[in-house]
């Protein structure tokens, strides 16, 4: 496919999905509503798959997220490829057990002898009303468990080449999917194109200062570095993709160039990802940075309800403008 063509994160998950079961037998689908008798999944993620590839390979199951991952841990551990789907990131919960006690650690305890081939899809971010139990960013929650892997995509080539290098990897993965972003058109990936996880991508390079983010923060970072260029601030911009693990080398090195860092996300910004990069910075180059490590996320509430709330609890690209300005120039926000 040509990387001139327009595509959605919705579509390139499918397009994923497809190629992966394509090449491999032993991949399959499970999730609520997700086979086409069901709808094809909560927004269409799967549609067409049950009907390509039968519905053994493509589950839906009952509304029960234990069942689905605990289902998923064992397929993999006797050599499958699971792709589970949790609807919703903040549903995870009801599954903590199987995900960090058995998915993470088994192949701790088993002395690296049982691999854990797991996906889990999990869909979330703020911007459609849905409140406080259904649009929460956890991975700061999984990135702390040692031994899975958390990746969370902002555009569609990114999603398809970062899924698919999840489902062939041999340790288990959450894959975060933000709910704002999946009709978002952008270049479509070249077809069997895998990224490697754990190596961040530098978006807009510049000499002021590093913003590092991921997710739909990315593509919010890079608006504001556009609005900042016509006011003189030469902002590099850096996605992670992969937030556990973190690409510091990537991170550093643009750090040092610039002297200056401001770390964003969409998830609350108390204990969040950003705090260990901040850390990590601040370990790493005490004494070259021009200024403290600026960190922009989420208030530290649950996700409001109402519109208006709601807009201010993310930080949109006046926010995280707002704080560049105040490692570049010392203005306060």
């Amino acid at each position: 496919m040509s990387t001139s063509e327009q595509m959605t994160i919705v579509q390139a998950v499918n397009a994923a999905l497809d190629d992966a079961m394509a090449l491999d037998p032993t991949v399959f689908l499970l999730g609520e509503d997700i086979a086409d008798g069901q709808g094809g999944g909560a927004v269409k993620c799967t549609k067409g798959l049950s009907t390509k590839y039968g519905v053994s390979r493509v589950r839906s199951t009952p509304i029960a997220e234990e069942a689905i991952v605990g289902a998923a841990v064992g397929a993999a551990i006797v050599g499958m490829r699971p792709v589970a789907e949790i609807m919703l990131m903040n549903f995870a919960t009801v599954a903590m057990d199987q995900i960090t006690n058995h998915a993470a650690k088994l192949r701790f305890m088993s002395g690296g002898q049982t691999h854990v081939p797991l996906t889990l899809r999990m869909m979330t971010g703020a911007g459609f009303g849905t409140g406080g139990q259904h649009a929460d960013m956890l991975e700061a929650w999984f990135a702390h468990t040692a031994g899975l892997k958390v990746v969370a995509p902002s555009t569609p080539a990114d999603a398809y080449g970062l899924l698919l290098s999840s489902i062939f990897d041999d340790d288990p993965v959450i894959f975060i999917e933000n709910l704002p972003l999946y009709f978002k058109p952008g270049p479509a990936p070249v077809r069997g194109t895998r990224i490697p996880l754990g190596k961040a991508n530098i978006t807009r390079t510049g000499k002021d200062v590093t913003v590092i983010a991921y997710s739909r923060a990315a593509v919010d970072a890079l608006a504001a570095a556009q609005a900042l260029a016509l006011e003189g601030i030469d902002v590099e911009v850096i996605d992670l993709r992969t937030v556990s693990p973190i690409d510091f080398d990537t991170v550093l090195n643009s750090v040092a160039k610039t002297g200056r860092a401001v770390v964003v996300h969409e998830a609350v910004r108390y204990c969040g990802i950003g705090a260990e990069v901040s850390a990590r910075i601040s370990e790493a180059l005490f004494g070259k940075l021009r200024s403290p490590v600026e960190r922009v996320g989420g208030y530290h509430c649950p996700v409001p309800f109402a519109k208006v709330l709601e807009n201010e609890f993310v930080p949109n690209p006046a926010r995280i403008q707002a704080a560049i300005k105040k490692t570049v120039k010392g203005q306060e926000l």
